[in-house]
């Protein structure tokens, strides 16, 4: 796993698989926010598998998927009420990574004293450039 903190108590990760609960409970994980549509790749297994894998691990499960691209508003507000009340450190996830730093720049956006090319540093130190995406943070 290839894990990029992208502020404390808030990291991402490309897709995890139940196998990999142990490892993420060792390093204290306590939540996880899965971002991926249900059914979306043969590599992506079923939803309860991971979450009975959490929850064997004692780690909060949440899902808010999106399609890549697509960032709504009530994806962006789930993700910031997630935010708030799950315990921390939290792990967000899809394929690739892109659509959970994606929803943080969004929610993180969302606050008044935010910079975002703050945001889009700290999004690019985690492997994903979004910088052509950069107005759309802006407006929401």
């Amino acid at each position: 796993m290839d894990i990029k903190v992208l502020e404390p108590g808030f990291s991402i990760c490309h897709a995890i698989y139940p196998r990999d609960m142990a490892e993420l409970k060792a390093q204290g994980f306590r939540s996880i926010i899965c971002h991926r549509q249900p059914g979306e790749a043969e590599d992506h297994i079923d939803d309860s598998e991971l979450r009975q894998a959490a929850a064997a691990e004692g780690i909060e499960w949440v899902e808010i998927p999106v399609t890549p691209g697509e960032y709504t508003t009530e994806a962006i507000e789930a993700f910031g009420a997630a935010i708030e009340r799950l315990p921390t450190p939290i792990l967000g996830f899809c394929r690739s990574g892109r659509r959970a730093v994606s929803l943080w720049v969004h929610n993180q956006a969302k606050q008044q004293s935010c910079d975002i090319g703050q945001l889009l540093q700290a999004a690019h130190a985690a492997g994903h450039d979004l910088h052509a995406e950069k107005d759309s943070f802006i407006k929401n």
